[in-house]
């Protein structure tokens, strides 16, 4: 009986076990692995779908994301919020020009 594949797939399960342990033995990498399975995630996610299993290759795509808008949240909202700064002066300054 051939299982053509399944040895790829069987590599990236160990190796995100490994991960995911090593993640949880040593506190200040925490961080970083969690970032590193998230983008993993991501790209099994749309490895499944580009391989025609496109159910879960979108639940575990969208637990990526999810996960890693979650690990970078402290990124995002301080950006976000000089964005919505920018934009209001933007806002203001052409509502002057106009007059």
């Amino acid at each position: 009986m051939r299982n053509s594949g399944s040895k790829g797939f069987a590599i990236i399960l160990i190796a995100l076990g490994a991960l995911i342990i090593l993640g949880k033995l040593t506190p200040f990498l925490g961080s970083l692995f969690g970032l590193v399975i998230a983008i993993a995630m991501i790209a099994l996610g749309y490895y499944g779908i580009r391989r025609g299993n496109a159910f879960f290759g979108w639940i575990v795509l969208a637990i990526g994301v999810l996960s890693l808008i979650a690990k970078l949240a402290w990124l995002i909202v301080p950006v976000l919020g000089i964005g919505l700064i920018l934009y209001g002066i933007s806002v203001l300054s052409r509502g002057r020009r106009n007059y």
